[in-house]
Order: C-alpha cells, then sequence, then structure tokens
C-alpha cells in the first residue's frame, strides 16, 4: 500500500496543517499531471511535476512555487476539481507534493473516488465557505486549518466551516478502512482459508 507521511494518523480522521488555494473552476487532471507522466513506471516522482504546465506557461506566480505556501497539506479548489479523465496519477501527484486534504466546491466523481482509495479526504463546502477558506490562507499563509472527517467540518482561528462527505466514505477513512488492497493483504490467511474451504476450489487442483 502508499501511504502519505503527511497525515495525522492512519485512520483519517482529522488532517492539520498549513493550506493552500488553487482557484479556477473545473481544473481538471491533464492540468493537475500532464499526460506525458502517464508513461512513468512509478508515482514515485510525480509530486514534482503537480500542476507544471500552469506552473511554467503563467505569468504569476503558481500558488505550488510560491514559498508562502511549501509545505501545505490542505487543497482549497473551486467547483468540479478534478474533472477530465479518470488517470490515478492526479491525486498520486498531489499527495506526493505534500497534499494531505481536500475542500472544493465540488469535485468530479472519479477524481474524488481516487483520493478516497489513497486516503486522502475530500469534503465539500459552500462556495461561500470555500471563498472563506481562499482569503484565510492567502492574507496568511501561516494559518493552520483542521479538516475533522467525523465533525464534517473545517477549522481556522476561531471559526468551523461545514464542509460535507458521504457517510459511507466518512466512516471508512473515520475507521481505517479506506485501504481495500491493505485489508486484503492482512487478511490475507481468512482468504487462503475460506478459499480452502469452498469445494470447487479444491476441485480444480
Amino acid at each position: 500500500m502508499t501511504d502519505t507521511t503527511n497525515v495525522t494518523d492512519s485512520t483519517r480522521a482529522k488532517i492539520s496543517g498549513r493550506g493552500v488555494a488553487v482557484r479556477g473552476q473545473d481544473i481538471d487532471t491533464d492540468r493537475i499531471i500532464p499526460a506525458r507522466y502517464l508513461r512513468t513506471v512509478t508515482f514515485d516522482d510525480l509530486g514534482a511535476h503537480a500542476f507544471e504546465d500552469d506552473r511554467t506557461s503563467s505569468d504569476s506566480p503558481h500558488p505550488f512555487d510560491d514559498p508562502r505556501f511549501a509545505g501545505a497539506r490542505i487543497l482549497i479548489a473551486n467547483r468540479n476539481f478534478g474533472c477530465g479523465s479518470s488517470r490515478e496519477h492526479a491525486p498520486q501527484a498531489l499527495m506526493r507534493w505534500g497534499i494531505a486534504g481536500f475542500v472544493a466546491e465540488s469535485f468530479a466523481e472519479i477524481f474524488f473516488g481516487n483520493c478516497v482509495a489513497l486516503g486522502l479526504p475530500c469534503l465539500v463546502a459552500s462556495a461561500e465557505g470555500v471563498g472563506q477558506l481562499m482569503s484565510a490562507v492567502e492574507e496568511d499563509p501561516s494559518r493552520e486549518l483542521t479538516i475533522d472527517v467525523a465533525a464534517q467540518t473545517v477549522r481556522f482561528d476561531d471559526l468551523s466551516i461545514e464542509a460535507t462527505l458521504p457517510a459511507g466514505l466518512r466512516e471508512q477513512l473515520i475507521k481505517g478502512e479506506w485501504d481495500a488492497l491493505g485489508q486484503l493483504l492482512t487478511a490475507s490467511g481468512e482468504i487462503a482459508a475460506r478459499a480452502e474451504s469452498l469445494p470447487y476450489i479444491r476441485g480444480f487442483r
């Protein structure tokens, strides 16, 4: 299983850290990680290339190049973040850059699923709430945010902003059951025992 060191615990119940705002609607996976990096054999070096084309083509510094946001762990986005192709490389790149959780007005469905499969919470907040978070981290990049999955909130200073996550996925993150592959590997003995007990499996040996 691939893990990230940027989370507070293995259950992903709370994520604390500084934030980075990536403004814009419909930011797609090709912008998050350009297609030329899909040929990589492993995901290990993708973090360095997150938003690479946006970072090199813009006249103004991209937030991922702004030293004030170095080490940020919570990405704040607008509507339909992660749309476009279904590439798993997009959340992998963001995770390896250092992102441990997301708050946005909405997420593309496949991107959302790929993130949760990596233990990266994706919480949905109102446009007003997202705007408050973006303004807060841009005004003071040292400000710490806390994503509380169980409470469905994002907190900073004395403010708490509602940010939701579907109940089933919320429970997976709280209980540490988000990693399906990890659960299968942990239960390998039970799986083997069950297979041995099935007559239609034994019949093929």
